[in-house]
């Protein structure tokens, strides 16, 4: 082949395409070849190093939460029509995934109360910054505003995006736990382009939704931009109801387990007039020549088909049937049971916070309203007070500074709470954790004697 088009190597032919500066000129360091039952036996080890939320007591969040799977989920996204299809090219031939996308976008844009959904987008994060993408191609805007409360994660990735256009992200600080009202009027203007903010935010505290589009559109024009929790919708009014433009989140929560991390999905909705600024996929409902109800695929402006460089997205097969999860799961609760779902977590989030918050060296990082997760703050070392509570096989929560990095989040700790973690569980965690920060000031105390 090389002959065929004239190359003298392999190592000629990447000569011409890739930079000097990224060649890596040595060997991987591969070790040698092993025997199948070593290797197996190697991997098996490793696993076993691994600890899942079915294996301790687990009240981590920031995102990614530890809900139940009905096995309904896993029946239908096992057959083989869902689990192994490619994107419908042919929809004459894909009318079941098809009506799958059709029913999914129903359900979150009733969900978000915005009236156009798309087919999902990979997860929470890149979710954001599509949406950014939308804002800039609507008007213009060279700066993104965005709440210190949004998901550290999706604050990175819109920084990401906005590099390769040339703009700029403007961080509002918080005060006492929500977006400061005053600081983000004072960062809208003329040139932003998108306000973005999160409900719940990454705190857990529930912002003012409402004034918060409400001060952005007297402030300026941009977009305005919600990530949003599915699971709290059921008793926070929906981003439609309170004035945003678009509304994002991560879809894990939705009949998706952790499973490491990923895969999820992203949902997004948004008000009609920005429809086709939309990344993705849109199915649509249609008859055929025969009069019989048919689904098509009404919206696809990605660069694989006749868009290129006009495309609003690179998406190609998304997250089509983790979605799938997703309205299954959501069906499977209907309409009253997402309000039920919501009023439990209200329950058990502030019975966990009250009783965290009594013990010594606990205190709340701030006092607005939550739903399914919150932030406390511990006397002592968090990564310390971790390791004791795993050792009694209790996770009790995420270590805020290493997610955000910013200083004021030392010593912060998120606690979620899902339908999974009972009263009793809320009991155990309290034990632990008081037992735990004790010990830390304890060893703080000794150590401070010491130096003295």
């Amino acid at each position: 082949m090389l002959d065929a088009i004239g190359v003298p190597s392999i190592e000629a032919l990447f000569d011409r395409q890739i930079p000097e500066a990224v060649r890596l000129r040595r060997s991987l360091g591969l070790p040698d070849g092993r025997p199948e039952q070593d290797v197996f036996a190697h991997l098996r080890e490793l696993a076993h190093r691994n600890v899942s939320a079915e294996d301790e007591l687990s009240f981590l969040g920031a995102g990614m939460y530890d809900h139940y799977v009905p096995a309904l989920i896993d029946m239908l996204m096992e057959r083989s029509e869902f689990l192994t299809p490619y994107t419908p090219y042919q929809p004459e031939i894909s009318q079941g995934g098809l009506q799958v996308m059709f029913e999914y976008q129903t359900a979150i844009s009733e969900l978000t109360a915005l009236p156009v959904a798309n087919a999902s987008v990979y997860e929470g994060p890149s979710a954001v910054a599509a949406a950014g993408y939308l804002a800039k191609l609507h008007n213009g805007g060279g700066r993104f505003v965005v709440s210190a409360g949004l998901h550290p994660h999706s604050i990175e990735t819109l920084r990401t995006q906005a590099h390769g256009y040339g703009m700029e992200v403007v961080e509002v600080p918080l005060r006492d736990g929500v977006t400061d009202p005053e600081a983000w009027v004072a960062a809208i203007d003329g040139e932003c382009s998108a306000a973005i903010f999160a409900q719940p935010n990454f705190y857990g505290a529930v912002e003012d939704a409402a004034a918060l589009s409400a001060a952005a559109k007297e402030s300026g024009n941009p977009v305005v931009i919600a990530q949003v929790d599915p699971i709290t919708l059921g008793i926070l009014a929906p981003p439609g109801e309170c004035g945003v433009d678009v509304a994002v989140g991560e879809g894990q929560p939705l009949g998706n387990r952790l499973d490491f991390g990923g895969p999820s999905f992203g949902f997004f909705a948004a008000r009609e007039e920005y429809l086709r600024r939309m990344p993705g996929r849109i199915a649509g409902e249609t008859t055929d020549v025969d009069g019989r109800r048919g689904f098509v695929l009404t919206l696809q402006t990605r660069e694989q088909h006749i868009r290129r460089e006009k495309a609003t997205s690179n998406i190609c097969t998304a997250q089509a049937l983790n979605a799938l999860g997703g309205v299954v799961y959501l069906t499977w609760l209907g309409r009253r049971g997402i309000v039920e779902l919501g009023e439990l977590l209200l329950a058990r989030t502030h019975y966990a916070r009250e009783k965290l918050c009594a013990l010594d060296g606990v205190e709340p990082l701030h006092t607005q309203p939550v739903i399914r997760e919150f932030a406390v703050r511990l006397d002592g070392d968090v990564a310390a007070v971790k390791r004791r509570c795993a050792a009694q096989g209790v996770n009790p929560g995420v270590n805020l500074e290493w997610i955000t990095g910013r200083e004021e989040d030392r010593g912060g700790l998120l606690v979620a709470i899902t339908e999974q973690r009972s009263r009793a569980d809320i009991d155990r965690l309290a034990e632990v954790l008081g037992a735990a920060v004790a010990a830390s000031d304890q060893r703080s105390a000794s150590e401070a004697a010491v130096a003295v």
